[in-house]
């Protein structure tokens, strides 16, 4: 029987810096950071626009060195860690900042661990793997939705072994978080509309999970998630709000700038809750479907999550009532089974306004792939953990066939 835990930890960025031009205040917030010579680690398409260039003149006019590695690519591989670890290296920075969506950011996360302990990326898989702090780090999105820029966490792809695999460490928050919404505006509507319902996937499985007293803490006294607490559903119920009133704007009007600047702080929101109170089977079962699939981890988990709400509703009948209210619904004549069951109708809604897929086989997948699907998710135990509802291999295969 699990330990009761009777405190709960909150961690996040020593500094977010938030609003529209903060992009502009990157080489002040630089320089208070006593450093001389960065790297940004981006990719090409970013540097197309105009983005990335923003960012290196304000680190230039602030007297800074600065150089970019611009080899970032969606859901990154192995081999794209390895190059960018390899610039690091030739170029030696002394901080690290990474721009983009969360892609950009877990690239920059991972490169700043093997730059400051040796060794190898692989080394500091899993949960607190490296030992110590690493080069400053500052993280600046172009997507509203992963919440990298404020979270533990990195996640490459293991082509060969076809699933996703994360580092996470405290040692991974970044130093500073810079989020400007008018970096979002040349978002393409697919990847808006991607990244926003990744958003409400952080945000809602932070809400539903396992509450802090039934997680098991390590000899260190600090688990790779917290489980479910306060102030994390505070930052989450906050985040749910937002996306349900801004994200169809935002897909639908992409310059709407207070649409943007809505789903710009429900993903900052959404990560600072998931970071601390953790996601669960929603994206364990997105870890494998991605990786064979190859698409991207905002779609993957938009498909899979109001199959996993479903799953879980028996056990977070109130909150997922009040999901249904943030999100919109009016609850008031509903009772509570129908306000929780009314939540996965609205997420059902979002997603088909949008554009986001709702069944495995729209990504190329088949039953036959199931199995391997189901084994792989179930392995990874500490989000079985912060699934509220026991889970088995049998019914993680049973909520493949319903999204099938």
């Amino acid at each position: 029987m699990t330990p009761t835990r009777n405190t709960w930890n909150f961690f996040a960025p020593d500094r977010l810096l938030f609003g529209s031009g903060a992009v502009r205040e990157t080489g002040r917030a630089a320089v208070r950071l006593g450093v001389k010579r960065l790297l940004i680690i981006t990719d090409a398409t970013l540097v197309q626009v105009g983005i990335v260039n923003q960012v290196r003149q304000s680190l230039l006019d602030a007297g800074l060195a600065v150089e970019v590695f611009d080899g970032g690519e969606p859901e990154p591989a192995f081999a794209c860690a390895e190059a960018a670890i390899a610039a690091a290296k030739a170029y030696q920075p002394d901080a690290l900042i990474g721009v983009g969506g969360g892609s950009n950011m877990d690239l920059a996360k991972i490169t700043a661990g093997v730059l400051t302990h040796g060794g190898t990326f692989q080394d500091y898989f899993h949960f607190d793997n490296i030992p110590g702090p690493v080069l400053p780090l500052i993280c600046i999105p172009t997507t509203a939705g992963t919440g990298s820029e404020v979270s533990h966490a990195a996640v490459l792809t293991d082509h060969a072994a076809g699933v996703k695999v994360s580092t996470l460490s405290p040692y991974l928050r970044p130093t500073l978080a810079i989020v400007d919404p008018e970096l979002t505006i040349s978002c393409p509507r697919q990847a808006t509309a991607d990244s926003g319902i990744d958003a409400l996937t952080h945000a809602i499985e932070a809400y539903l999970a396992t509450d802090f007293h039934e997680i098991e803490a390590p000899a260190s006294g600090i688990p790779a998630y917290e489980g479910r607490h306060p102030l994390g559903s505070l930052f989450a119920e906050e985040a749910i709000r937002l996306v349900g009133k801004h994200l169809v704007t935002a897909v639908l009007d992409p310059k709407n700038i207070l649409a943007r600047e809505g789903m710009a702080l429900a993903a900052t929101l959404a990560g600072l809750a998931f970071s601390n109170c953790g996601v669960a089977l929603v994206h364990a079962m997105e870890y494998p479907l991605g990786g064979v699939l190859h698409c991207s981890h905002g779609a993957g988990n938009g498909l899979l999550l109001p199959y996993v709400m479903r799953f879980n509703l028996p056990y977070r009948l109130s909150q997922l009532s009040r999901v249904a209210e943030l999100l919109g619904v009016d609850i008031s004549e509903l009772s509570e089974e129908e306000a929780a069951d009314a939540a996965i109708h609205k997420v059902d809604e979002i997603r088909a306004t949008i554009g986001v897929p709702t069944r495995i086989r729209e990504l190329g997948g088949v039953v036959e792939q199931i199995p391997d699907f189901a084994a792989k998710a179930y392995a990874i135990k500490r989000l079985m953990t912060l699934t509220p509802r026991p889970v088995t291999l049998e019914l993680i295969e049973e909520i493949y066939r319903e999204a099938m």
